[in-house]
């Protein structure tokens, strides 16, 4: 780091602590030239993660677009709104681990769907419904009868 006071091109980190949010490293320097103390802070530097949708365009992933896609899902079903949060959290760690700035929007829905699953079966079934387009009551039968 270059000092602002001095302009020496060398320093030592007296102190490092994580903000409050948590996305960020605030690091106490110390110039080795003039003494002089100063503050940085260090982030992780991400990309966009794009999303490939079914006609080919790519949108920016949207945390909130996914959350709000939940909330209609789930309409009167009792899952609070910090379930979905962990949801959707759940879902982009999962996509993130991949090491890929694109995902099909196919991918996203299904970790959705295995997520919904394990909480509310009438969420899911909802969320299955838009997702797969069931035409017929028999291709919506075969997938209650897939999941009892």
């Amino acid at each position: 780091m270059i000092c602002p006071n001095c302009k020496f091109v060398d320093s030592r980190v007296v102190d490092s602590r994580s903000t409050s949010d948590g996305k960020s490293i605030r690091r106490r320097r110390e110039c080795l030239k003039c003494r002089f103390r100063f503050t940085t802070y260090e982030c992780v530097e991400t990309l966009p993660l794009l999303v490939i949708k079914k006609d080919g365009s790519r949108q920016k992933f949207d945390r909130e677009k996914l959350l709000a896609m939940l909330l209609r899902a789930c309409g009167k079903q009792p899952l609070a709104l910090d379930v979905l949060r962990g949801i959707v959290s759940n879902v982009e760690t999962q996509i993130l681990n991949r090491f890929t700035q694109e995902v099909e929007s196919s991918l996203i829905a299904e970790l959705v769907m295995k997520e919904l699953q394990k909480k509310d079966v009438i969420a899911y079934i909802r969320f299955a419904s838009v997702y797969y387009a069931f035409s017929t009551i028999d291709e919506f039968i075969t997938e209650l009868k897939r999941l009892q």
